[in-house]
């Protein structure tokens, strides 16, 4: 019997949401929109929500595993401030520090976000200056996972820090962001499309959370379109490869398979502090992918289909047993944001979050973790994303809905849509395309839309 993700949702007024949530559309950011801060994995909403349940459960729980961790500890002694090069190869070189030290800045900032202790505070910003001020190459056959799943604990770290109280000087800030600019971001520019999916997606969720940090649109879109668009394992669609959940990774190993799915699932979660949902995408495709994998590592049967990749080199005939029923923890934030803010059935994944319930930190510096306190909403609550702008900047109006649209300067972009949700195309400088939705895959009809063309 093939697994069947829930596909009903309540019906919602907003057109903006009917806008973002569109099965399969491209939304990417409008530019004149201004970047929610603090907004990589938590908004200041989140965060007075988290605070306001500490002392309740499954909340308090949760906030024990966080602050009884090593790497929260208030007494943490930074490990990487003597590391220029980070190699993630046979032999590595500085990753022991580099894994322990994101994952601290994390949990520092958190603990420092929640206490309102200064302590944590200091050793959060300690670590981010202590890296920012020597490190200047990551590099070896897995430099991109080492950028991307490091990259990704440091930038929300670094959010947290630069938007709350703590004091980090502008001149320090304006380290970190050369540092995630300038030695993270070109190693992950070109996503990873060689590899396993994982790949591609821990370069994705650094990319989008970078971006954010950086206030980079630029950026920002880059792996807003990877998810969507992107040719290779790590593209929703091709790691999540059909409609009852099967994952590209699903016949390597079980423990591969929840990083790909927890990495999609974090760059939706930023995606969503910023107003656009990728969570409900080609049809909640993600979820048919949580709901497969957490069917198959709770001990059921699933159905498989023999596949091959992208790339031609990873071909599985079976689904994998290895490292079944290990649960990693990934899946509260996605049972969140389905079953409570959305009010679509997840069944299978509530059981493997409540399996693994409270959720703790993930191996090495794969995933976000601490879910169960950091993404446990009270009540269930039918959301729809923020709104994102009126216009994208650096675009002049090229045509209204039905008109064609002459591409004559600028750099070929059009953007295609109405009231701060838009789809893009590339077209070539002299090239014609028609303003309409068959043109830009936009299944959205009865609203008016414009065609932009990037200056």
């Amino acid at each position: 019997m093939q697994l069947k993700a829930s596909l009903s949702v309540r019906t919602f007024a907003p057109l903006l949401l009917a806008l973002a949530a569109c099965a399969g559309i491209r939304p990417s950011a409008a530019a004149t929109a201004t970047f929610v801060h603090p907004g990589v994995m938590h908004t200041a909403d989140d965060l007075a929500r988290i605070k306001a349940h500490l002392t309740q459960e499954p909340w308090a729980s949760g906030y024990l595993k966080l602050k009884n961790d090593g790497l929260s500890s208030p007494t943490y002694h930074i490990r990487g401030g003597h590391c220029a090069k980070v190699v993630r190869d046979t032999p590595a070189q500085c990753m022991g520090e580099f894994n322990d030290d994101a994952n601290a800045a994390y949990q520092q900032a958190l603990m420092w976000t929640l206490s309102d202790d200064p302590r944590y505070a200091a050793n959060a910003i300690g670590i981010l200056n202590a890296w920012s001020g020597t490190l200047k190459s990551i590099e070896g056959h897995d430099a991109p996972l080492a950028a991307g799943l490091n990259g990704f604990k440091f930038v929300a770290a670094a959010e947290l820090i630069r938007y709350s109280k703590a004091g980090w000087s502008a001149q320090d800030i304006a380290a970190s962001e050369a540092m995630f600019r300038n030695v993270f971001y070109p190693v992950i520019k070109d996503f990873a499309p060689y590899a396993n999916g994982n790949w591609d997606s821990s370069c994705m969720k650094a990319m989008i959370a970078m971006g954010v940090y950086t206030n980079d649109w630029g950026m920002f879109n880059r792996a807003l379109d990877y998810y969507y668009n992107g040719p290779s394992d790590g593209a929703l669609t091709h790691y999540v490869i059909n409609t009852f959940g099967e994952t590209q990774e699903s016949g390597r190993d079980q423990a591969h398979t929840q990083l790909g799915i927890g990495n999609l699932a974090e760059v939706a979660e930023v995606a969503w502090s910023q107003g656009f949902d990728l969570y409900s995408a080609y049809g909640n495709r993600l979820l048919a992918g949580f709901e497969y994998v957490a069917q198959y590592n709770l001990g059921h049967d699933v159905p498989f289909d023999p596949m091959v990749d992208t790339t031609g080199k990873y071909p599985h005939k079976t689904i994998s047993s290895q490292s079944r029923g290990d649960f990693r923890p990934v899946y509260e934030m996605a049972y969140n944001h389905y079953a409570r803010r959305k009010d679509i059935s997840a069944p299978y994944t509530q059981q493997a979050a409540e399996h693994i319930r409270p959720e703790g930190r993930t191996p090495y510096a794969d995933n976000n973790g601490f879910g169960t306190l950091l993404f446990t909403e009270d009540a269930i609550r039918v959301l729809a994303p923020r709104g994102t702008g009126n216009a994208p900047s650096g675009f002049a109006v090229c045509a209204k809905e039905g008109a064609s649209c002459k591409v004559t300067q600028g750099t070929g972009l059009v953007a295609y849509g109405a009231r701060g949700v838009w789809h893009y195309r590339e077209v070539g400088v002299g090239q014609s395309v028609d303003c309409t939705n068959t043109a830009f895959t936009d299944p959205l009809v009865g609203v008016s839309k414009t065609c932009s063309v990037q200056q």
